[in-house]
């Protein structure tokens, strides 16, 4: 058969959102910069002159194809919240709710009139602290109303019995994107916390005008902050520890919590906080527990009440009067990102819709932005992205019949969720008005928190999702054993009806091998079909696994983005293993589909190149120097170039159809692959 044309199946797709110059098989000809040789650098060949053309907006600290689709998913979503703010009587009750919660938030001449009025409860709260033994009642107070303050705390499955949800108590409590931000001490790391030091004291000193308070002595307060973060800090496991599931698992009595922590009063905290009666929890780091003893008592109630103050308006100055709002801006995103300028309100509130009332934002998005169809086609791509999973495995050279029987049967248990929920969030118990954006949003944070609460001692609802429609994202989530797609991620360039099957198996369909593979990943794998943390794994099998992941741990671990900062492999691996994984599927996904019909050559490439540019041009991006150092030390995905060209040079297949030669840049005398 000729090229498939997907118009009929999606025609939302075909009107015009995606254009590739003067392109027939749907590939961005005007991305490619073919002075360079694709055995060079793929990446450059792929996406160089994207990159020159696309230089990084002032509201931005990257620019890449994600942050393109995310803007036209803005602009839809801003004209149904518009058209929702609109005042009538015909209003439908969730127009009311997501217009009103949104014009609430571009009202910003109502916010600076409000100036921090709508945190002095809390404020008073923290200041009337009588002694230590009033720590747990304020913190439960902060706490429930979304404030981040000391430790982190919800319900979440049972990792040893998924369907159980159990009370979860984990590290938390700093202001800085990680620990290792307080420890380090290269001079970058020292600059910055003498810039998080100004923040926090620019922070409490815009407080202190507000209040008209004489008295405040903000250098001294971001002192104490600095203090008490740094001991959370020292007492806090680093991100690859908390890789491993093992090291967050450690079911226990409350009566156990309680010793670690005695100075903190824990039977009135689970008593308070909201949630029913429990027995057992999980303590994800018990050692962090038992450092807090000593910080509680090392610590005085004074310092305590500067901490608590700071974490207050820390979790609430988006929606304070517009200093706060941009001196979060100036250290958060303008310092440790390098964005020039702040994201137009419109854009703000927009975002802010849709974390706070994504269910209700979500569905008006999908009625105009997703279809059916669009829905069945990703399922039959997902279908046929699983059946190459299930060869991969059983040709796996490296496992044993027993460790490939038990991935079979988690393969087969996992279940696909694509655009959007099956059922959505009800929303009609809060009450949104247009007046009072800080009451709305702490209502809604609210709303969320005891939404999770109530989970408790229920069964695990797996149909659940963890993003909202419009998000240009997706994941895999191990508890569940599931893979989700959300509509705003199923549109060009990752999904294009316009373009020949190879380039969308390259894009979209690389993404859906991606997320399937991570549930065989170095995290995945330690969960089996009913999203259990059991160990299925012969002891052979998982040595076998270890020395494959760690050719892509100590690979990716010499890639540098910027110089001076390597990325760390470790932290990586799970990503990277799936990037790497994911291609792998998606090409013999792509195999099989010419075995069976034809895809022509287009624009002088092959359906083998066309796989591979479709790949490298999802992943086209620019990145500020800061944005990319804070990448290297807290997320968990390689930069674009990485995962264009760190994935290909261990591809054999790569090699074949631009037909590399040994010495070539793009070809690796030692390829990494786990799956």
């Amino acid at each position: 058969m000729a090229r498939l044309s997907l118009c009929a199946i999606l025609p939302l797709f075909c009107f015009g959102l995606w254009a590739a110059d003067s392109s027939t098989s749907g590939l961005d000809l005007s991305a490619m910069d073919k002075e360079v040789k694709p055995c060079n650098n793929f990446y450059q060949y792929a996406c160089g002159t994207w990159r020159a053309n696309n230089p990084i907006p002032a509201d931005h600290s990257r620019w890449s194809r994600f942050d393109e689709l995310q803007e036209r998913n803005l602009k839809i979503e801003r004209d149904i919240l518009e058209k929702a703010a609109a005042p009538g009587v015909n209003r439908s009750a969730l127009d009311r709710q997501i217009g009103d919660y949104y014009a609430a938030c571009m009202d910003v001449a109502e916010i600076d009139k409000l100036g921090v009025k709508p945190i002095e409860p809390l404020l008073a709260k923290v200041r009337g602290m009588q002694d230590k033994k009033d720590l747990t009642a304020t913190v439960v107070a902060l706490q429930n109303d979304g404030v981040r303050a000391l430790f982190n705390f919800g319900v979440r499955p049972d990792a040893k019995n998924s369907n159980d949800q159990i009370a979860n108590v984990g590290q938390g409590g700093l202001g800085l994107p990680d620990r290792d931000y307080y420890l380090r001490t290269d001079p970058k790391s020292e600059e910055i916390r003498k810039q998080y030091k100004q923040h926090v004291g620019a922070m409490f000193d815009l407080l202190a005008k507000a209040e008209a308070r004489s008295d405040a002595n903000p250098e001294a307060a971001a002192d104490a902050v600095m203090r008490i973060e740094t001991e959370l800090a020292k007492a806090s496991l680093d991100r690859v520890a908390m890789r491993n599931p093992d090291n967050t698992y450690h079911k226990m009595k409350v009566a156990e919590l309680v010793s670690m922590t005695p100075d903190f009063d824990w039977d009135r905290y689970f008593s308070t906080i909201g949630i029913r009666p429990i027995q057992t929890l999980n303590v994800a780091m018990p050692d962090f527990f038992k450092a807090l003893a000593g910080t509680i008592e090392q610590t005085s109630l004074a310092d305590w009440k500067v901490y608590l103050t700071w974490h207050v308006l820390d979790s609430n100055a988006q929606y304070l009067p517009v200093a706060f709002g941009d001196e979060d801006f100036n250290f958060n995103s303008h310092i440790m990102r390098g964005t020039k300028e702040q994201q137009a309100r419109w854009k703000r509130c927009v975002e802010n819709t849709d974390r706070a009332l994504g269910d209700a934002l979500g569905r008006k998005f999908v009625e105009v932005a997703f279809s059916p169809a669009s829905k069945t086609r990703a399922l039959q791509l997902v279908g046929e992205i699983e059946k190459e999973m299930a060869q991969d495995i059983k040709s796996a050279a490296w496992m044993s019949p027993a460790t490939k029987d038990q991935a079979l049967t988690k393969l087969s248990e996992v279940t696909n969720k694509i655009g959007y929920p099956d059922k959505w969030k009800d929303y009609s118990s809060v009450k949104v008005g247009r007046n009072d954006y800080f009451e709305d949003a702490v209502q809604l944070r609210q709303y969320e928190i005891h939404r999770n609460y109530d989970k408790l001692g229920k069964p695990l609802d797996k149909s659940e999702w963890g993003m909202t429609p419009p998000t240009v994202n997706a994941y895999y989530a191990p508890p569940q054993n599931n893979i989700n797609f959300p509509a705003g991620i199923l549109q060009p360039p990752f999904y294009n009806a316009k373009a020949d099957d190879a380039v969308n198996y390259g894009s979209i369909g690389v993404v859906i091998g991606h997320e399937l593979t991570h549930g065989f990943d170095d995290q995945g794998r330690r969960y089996d079909g009913q999203g259990n943390l059991r160990d299925w794994w012969t002891p052979a099998d998982a040595k076998a696994f270890q020395t494959r992941a760690d050719c892509v741990s100590q690979e990716y671990g010499e890639f540098a983005p910027i110089e001076g900062v390597k990325l760390n492999g470790k932290l990586t691996l799970g990503e990277n293993a799936a990037d790497n994984g994911g291609i792998h599927l998606a090409y013999m996904a792509l195999l099989d589909s010419l075995a069976n019909h034809t895809i022509p050559n287009a624009d002088g490439l092959t359906p083998e190149q066309q796989f591979f540019l479709g790949y490298a041009q999802i992943w086209c991006e620019n990145m500020t120097p800061e944005s990319a150092r804070l990448s290297a030390a807290t997320n968990p995905h390689s930069p674009g170039e990485f995962r264009v060209n760190g994935v290909l040079e261990n591809l054999p297949e790569f090699e074949k159809a631009f037909a590399c030669k040994v010495g070539d840049p793009m070809v690796s005398s030692n390829p990494c692959r786990v799956w």
